[in-house]
């Protein structure tokens, strides 16, 4: 499906946010201008919003006690059963943000409790019971002697588990961050941030935040037991909330942001050898959410027992830490296989689907592992712009039932979506954003034709297109690392603040290649990567080095140019074939589209690596169009471009006035326009009523370009609308 494009306006930025950016990027010549626009756009407007946004030191976290009465009935019955010596045991769930709150909760606690005495954890099994309490393992803890239960990344809706619980003498205190339930559960305490507004700071706490929380408060309460601060759980605070679909806000974004300041010096030998593992060193976001996180996200999926990521993320024992989290690469590696595998079966059945009637994907295969099925529908929505659900049938000796799992697209509330339906389910639980479901196999013609209904009636599904959102436009030129220190600023990403995509307009292709992966220890996971140089009118000789992930050289034309969207990063690894240093900046295309323009037409002698022979085809046709068409004056612009790029390669002056024709421009407008290219490193003669131009090497002013170059697309927007209104009133 093709993505519709949205680009964000250009703001003007008040000084004194421009004055406070600057105090971060004194030593980057662009002043911090292009962080700017987007975080304005992002709705950071305010002075104490924004300094604490960029600096976790300026943000004052919210008291754990802002729960009320639910954190300090909590805490006395943690008291009660500290004093009295009861069991306790922590009730987690397997993926990652459930086994980073149990280890929040198991070291936490363990100040208090005696850990394997005292105190348990116990990890449900995904193949066998999935997310949630259970009856079964209740009884097991009963047996057990546990009177308190606490659950963290769980529990909420739990409610028929929770009374039986009750029946038996367990009391259940609730960490959790899902949907609430309508009636509050039997439960000693529920801390749960959903009860908040949604712009309240604890709001969007995912569940390993909320376990914190709840020891912030105990240790508060009884500062002289532990015997560690509680800011030492921090990096596992840090792991658990960049994996999970939550936004950085509040007082999320600031736990993220000091967690990940303690990755980098972690004493867990678990953690060190997981970074060992991803060849990462636990400073940047993405060492989490494309390192550490799918490695303990894979064990349940490959598994069903996750129980011993526990183990690896808080022993001390080194040897133990480097065997557990081998288990952990090996799970993994088999995942992505798996993944893989489902990924190409469910676009086939996608293909099946007439998506011009299709709300909702609703999937089923009688041979799909349920681990997978949330990775592969977070693809499959992604990809196509629907909400997905991906479902295995797979009949067990106990159980007729359909289970898999939801994702959600285009701000849509998958939660409410599936809720609707809810009838129809035999469990259900989740957020607005991802969901796992289950149903009675027989169920299923009717859960499908039910929930596409539902969002029919909701909005018109025509309209229902994968949109990418476009931070910045900017030149090949602006792609250094002095760019990448700047949108570093933006750090962490994730939901709510998304890594920043930005378009580059007209550029083109060189040295365009690709090369297959395979993994070391599973040769059935492959990967396809192309290869390139990117190049535009501001580069010099072969342009910047980049990458395409899953598509091969065929894919991109080096006779053809191109507008593309990109994440600038900084990739590690030294490519193959490449004569560039150690690691790089490089710019990695999430998507493309040819320019179609018939007044512009350029090719290359693909012999030549850089663009130096170019032929440009241009018409004195001018064509018509409608006069907000806000793309026209864009191309006026590119044709300007276009032709000087010629002129320059064939060392040849042209008249002014023949030029002013081809480039439809005015008098005003083309001085305003001859100024612009200066800041391109382009300069210009006129000598008897011939232009001739000439490329200079100079440091290219991006700031001043930019600026510039916005008051000349208006220039020619305002003298195309006046020939328009002239013509339309004779």
């Amino acid at each position: 499906m093709i993505n519709q494009w949205k680009i964000s306006p250009i703001y003007d930025i008040p000084k004194w946010f421009q004055d406070i950016i600057q105090e971060y990027t004194k030593d980057i010549p662009s002043k911090g201008e292009l962080v700017s626009q987007i975080l304005w756009h992002r709705g950071i407007r305010e002075e104490k919003q924004l300094r604490t946004f960029l600096d976790s030191r300026n943000y004052q976290p919210t008291s754990a006690f802002d729960f009320g009465q639910e954190m300090k009935w909590a805490v006395n019955r943690l008291s009660q059963a500290w004093e009295k010596g009861e069991k306790v045991c922590i009730w987690g769930d397997f993926d990652a943000d459930g086994i980073t709150s149990t280890s929040v909760l198991w070291e936490g606690l363990g100040q208090f409790f005696v850990q394997d005495i005292q105190l348990s954890y116990y990890i449900p099994n995904r193949f066998k019971e999935s997310h949630g309490l259970n009856c079964a393992g209740i009884d097991k803890l009963h047996q057990g002697g546990v009177g308190l239960i606490v659950t963290c990344d769980t529990g909420s809706t739990n409610l028929r588990e929770i009374d039986y619980a009750k029946e038996l003498g367990i009391d259940i205190i609730v960490t959790d961050h899902h949907t609430l339930p309508n009636d509050r559960p039997r439960v000693v305490s529920i801390i749960n941030p959903r009860y908040f507004a949604d712009f309240h700071p604890l709001y969007h706490l995912s569940g390993v935040a909320v376990a914190y929380k709840l020891m912030e408060a105990l240790y508060e309460t009884f500062p002289h037991i532990p015997t560690a601060p509680v800011e030492d759980l921090l990096d596992l605070v840090a792991i658990g909330l960049i994996a999970d679909l939550v936004e950085l806000k509040g007082d999320c974004r600031y736990l993220a942001q000091e967690g990940i300041k303690k990755l980098p010096k972690t004493k867990r030998c678990g953690i060190q050898k997981l970074l060992e593992l991803c060849k990462a060193n636990g400073d940047r976001p993405m060492d989490i959410s494309f390192g550490i996180a799918p490695r303990i996200n894979a064990v349940s999926r490959i598994h069903g027992d996750a129980s011993f990521c526990v183990k690896l993320l808080t022993t001390k024992d080194s040897k133990e830490a480097e065997t557990l989290a081998k288990q952990t690469e090996e799970a993994n590696l088999n995942r992505k296989e798996l993944q893989q595998t489902v990924l190409k079966q469910a676009r086939k059945k996608v293909d099946d689907l007439d998506l011009s009637t299709t709300a909702v994907i609703v999937l089923e295969d009688n041979q799909w592992e349920t681990g997978v099925l949330g990775l592969v529908a977070s693809s499959i929505s992604q990809e196509y712009g629907r909400p997905t659900i991906l479902l295995s049938t797979m009949i067990t000796n106990d159980s007729n039932l359909a289970r898999g799992s939801a994702r959600s697209v285009s701000g849509i509330n998958l939660y409410d979506l599936v809720l609707s339906q809810q009838h129809l389910l035999s469990g259900f639980g989740g957020h607005p954003f991802a969901a796992g479901l289950a149903l009675p196999l027989e169920n299923l013609p009717l859960f499908r034709d039910g929930i596409n209904q539902k969002l029919k009636q909701q909005l018109d599904i025509t309209k229902l297109q994968p949109i990418l959102e476009i931070d910045l436009t900017v030149t090949v030129a602006q792609l250094t690392k002095k760019l990448f220190r700047e949108l570093k600023l933006l750090e962490p990403c994730g939901m709510g603040n998304s890594a920043p995509k930005l378009l580059i307009k007209n550029c083109w292709f060189s040295n365009v290649f690709h090369k297959s992966y395979t993994a070391k220890n599973n040769k059935n996971i492959s990967y396809l990567v192309t290869y390139f140089n990117l190049c535009d009118i501001t580069t010099q000789d072969k342009g910047i080095e980049g990458s395409w992930w899953g598509h091969g050289s065929n894919d991109i034309q080096e006779n053809k140019t191109y507008d593309i969207i990109i994440e600038f990063d900084f990739n590690k690894h030294k490519r193959k074939n490449s004569d560039s240093e150690e690691g790089k900046y490089e710019p990695r295309i999430i998507d493309i589209k040819p320019v179609t323009n018939s007044e512009l037409n350029y090719y290359t002698n693909k012999s030549s690596t850089a663009r130096n022979n170019i032929v440009l085809k241009t018409s004195n046709k001018k064509k018509e169009h409608e006069p907000f068409d806000e793309n026209y004056y864009q191309e006026i612009w590119t044709n300007f471009l276009g032709i000087i790029k010629y002129l320059i390669n064939h060392q040849t002056p042209i008249d002014i006035t023949l030029f002013k024709r081809k480039v439809s421009m005015g008098d005003r407008t083309l001085n305003q326009a001859l100024k612009t290219i200066i800041y391109l490193g382009i300069n210009y003669t006129i000598k008897q009523n011939q232009i001739q131009f000439v490329k200079q090497k100079i440091d290219l002013n991006q700031e001043q370009y930019i600026t510039n170059l916005s008051k000349t697309i208006q220039m020619i927007k305002e003298e195309y609308l006046r020939e328009y209104l002239s013509k339309s009133s004779v």
